[in-house]
């Protein structure tokens, strides 16, 4: 079987109950999340080795978090602990016309302080086959921007397989850098790289003209045109898997993605997705759902087959982290949208 690590920063999540806003609710609901935690659960929930390499801080509430981790399966022993905080955001549910929020307080966590001898990603990655990371540790900090740049080159070293979400948060690079400087040393060293179209715009620097990220409905047809510009771009890719949401408010998108491998071009079934739960994590449970199926699906059809239908089930649960099952997956996959009581 082969083994799966990723590397980047969880935090502790914290959102009202129902759609509150923010400072309408007295008490909060405390969760982690984070991009690649995501991941490494969603991993594990699969069935796969899922090991997750962070830096948290020596207390209760990094306890804690390890422990929820360890709950799901996740293979915490690569985790490093030393004193200082973690980094806490804060979630306000959208409804209808009133998008959710995000509210960051990451500032000198420990991971975005950390220095590159604080963590041994040569012990880490030994003896695992593949290295998820994203775009998100790379904006915290010029630590961790440089942490994840030789957490890549050491998985390429040890002939680890490296997937990438861009995931853009333009709240986060704050620290007198270009995105664009930062993940063109990064995204050499990847293997599979996962984005939407803003992603690639924003990280990369590359446009495909009619691709337009304000609007609610998107043409398919320039994405190959985007994808192909990737690949000439980084020819070392051996995918791009682009999502594709379609926000018709903030409880109904539509949600479909395409792949392009330098050959071939896919668009997955589109779901409508109505009375969304909770949208946050949907784009991590993709490229879980994703990582599952090229590793353990026939073709890359059912990939992305696999990885839509995931992350669709994703935006009914509460919460960052994708609780399913393949054969849940599999059972929408298969055209089962009734919703209907298992007993």
């Amino acid at each position: 079987m082969k083994r799966f690590i990723t590397f980047g920063e969880i935090m502790l999540r914290l959102a009202p109950r129902g759609n509150l806003r923010l400072l309408q609710e007295q008490y909060f609901e405390a969760t982690f999340g984070g991009g690649e935690a995501n991941v490494a659960v969603s991993l594990a929930q699969f069935g796969l080795d899922s090991a997750y390499l962070t830096l948290l801080p020596t207390n209760d509430i990094g306890l804690a978090c390890t422990r929820e981790l360890r709950g799901f399966g996740v293979d915490t022993s690569p985790i490093v602990t030393k004193p200082g905080r973690i980094g806490v955001y804060f979630v306000e549910p959208g409804s209808n016309m009133r998008p959710s929020k995000v509210i960051y307080d990451r500032a000198d966590s420990v991971i975005a302080t950390a220095q590159l001898e604080d963590v041994d990603f040569t012990a880490a990655f030994s003896g695992r086959d593949w290295l998820h990371v994203t775009g998100i540790t790379p904006a915290i900090s010029s630590n961790g921007a440089e942490l994840t740049r030789e957490a890549v080159r050491v998985a390429k070293q040890l002939g680890l397989t490296v997937s990438c979400d861009l995931n853009y948060r333009s709240s986060l690079w704050k620290y007198g850098v270009e995105p664009q400087s930062v993940m063109s040393e990064l995204v050499p060293f990847v293997d599979v790289l996962i984005a939407n179209e803003e992603d690639i715009q924003k990280m990369l620097g590359l446009e495909a003209a009619a691709v337009d990220v304000s609007s609610g409905e998107l043409d398919t047809a320039e994405y190959q045109q985007l994808a192909e510009t990737v690949f000439t771009k980084y020819p070392q890719l051996r995918l791009v898997a682009t999502t594709l949401r379609e926000s018709k408010n903030a409880n109904q998108n539509d949600w479909a993605a395409c792949v392009f491998d330098g050959s071939q071009f896919l668009v997955s079934r589109k779901y409508s997705i109505t009375d969304i739960v909770d949208r946050v994590g949907g784009g991590d449970s993709f490229a879980a759902g994703f990582i599952y199926g090229l590793n353990e699906l026939s073709d890359l059809r059912e990939a992305l087959e696999f990885a839509v239908a995931a992350s669709a089930l994703n935006h009914t649960i509460r919460g960052d982290f994708n609780r399913v099952s393949p054969s849940e997956v599999l059972a929408l996959m298969g055209g089962d949208t009734s919703g209907r009581v298992k007993r």
